[in-house]
């Protein structure tokens, strides 16, 4: 984590009255909090905040040190993306999962182009965890509570594990009722290397708890694009992310089922290496995305 992100949580921590709500509010885990405060008393070398276990006090040292954190970071806005972005170039690469990458990636990555005529990106859309360091990558779109690593991580939202089918699947068949009602019906997987799978659920509605429930998957595909294509044409029941059937459930082509035990929401963050090859580049990326994919999520038609 570079210094200037650990200034602006600290002012974060300040301003909310704990590392918690920072987190919170800047969409980093704990620990990441945690860690940059530890890492400007370590420069500083001394404390900056008197912890409790319940709460935490800002010394007299930590009221000076984030006086100067708020001027430094002022005075980098005052500077404005204009004087700062006029000589940027370079080549960001990024990754995200395949079809949220084409819906909800490439919009930005187009418009961040269209903004700044010397700068690269190389796009991976892959369906798997790719090692940013290992593969010499800059920033990824992972759909996934994060462990903690030395990754910065900024949420963008959430998007929901439904359970859809088309109304001409239905129309001669009783809707499933509860998870276990899924064994009398048409099933559509995600597991080429098999016909069954695990679906979660809660226990039953209103409860925290998840169970398993294995399905038998009458179509298997390695595509979630094409297991929705094939739940739209009524070859039956499918569990895709929220925003892969977000359209369809809008036109009214796939109908959600069992909303009350799906589980809670899966986040979706922007992760970043703090030191990354790109540098002022993928900065740059970041301010351009972050807000605008937040708005997306923001506009869903479908409750995160």
């Amino acid at each position: 984590m570079d210094r200037l992100d650990a200034m602006a949580i600290f002012i974060a921590v300040v301003d909310t009255g704990s590392l918690a709500a920072a987190a919170r509010t800047l969409g980093h885990s704990p620990a990441t909090v945690t860690r940059a405060v530890a890492q400007l008393e370590a420069t500083a070398g001394e404390r900056l905040l008197a912890r409790t276990t319940r709460r935490f006090a800002v010394t007299e040292a930590g009221e000076r040190h984030v006086a100067t954190y708020r001027h430094i970071l002022g005075e980098l806005a005052h500077l404005g993306p204009q004087s700062r972005d006029v000589a940027l170039s370079g080549t960001i690469v990024l990754t995200a999962p395949e079809l949220f990458g084409r819906l909800h990636v490439m919009p930005v990555i187009d418009s961040f182009l269209a903004l700044h005529p010397h700068i690269n990106v190389r796009v991976l859309l892959l369906n798997r965890l790719v090692d940013l360091v290992g593969e010499g990558v800059d920033i990824a779109i992972r759909l996934a509570a994060l462990p903690d690593s030395s990754l910065t991580a900024v949420k963008l939202g959430s998007v929901r594990r439904l359970t859809c089918a088309a109304p001409t699947y239905l129309a001669d068949r009783a809707p499933p009722q509860t998870p276990a009602d899924l064994s009398d019906h048409w099933c559509i997987g995600l597991n080429e290397a098999g016909t069954q799978e695990l679906w979660r659920y809660r226990e039953g509605p209103g409860t925290g708890r998840i169970r398993p429930v294995r399905v038998t998957c009458r179509l298997a595909l390695n595509s979630a694009a094409a297991a929705v294509e094939a739940a739209w044409r009524g070859l039956g029941i499918v569990r895709p992310l929220s925003y892969q059937v977000e359209q369809q459930i809008a036109a009214g082509t796939l109908v959600s089922l069992l909303q009350e035990y799906e589980p809670e929401p899966v986040p979706v963050h922007l992760v970043f290496q703090t030191r990354s090859q790109g540098g002022g580049a993928v900065r740059a990326f970041i301010d351009h995305a972050v807000p605008r994919m937040r708005q997306s999520f923001g506009k869903s038609s479908i409750p995160n």
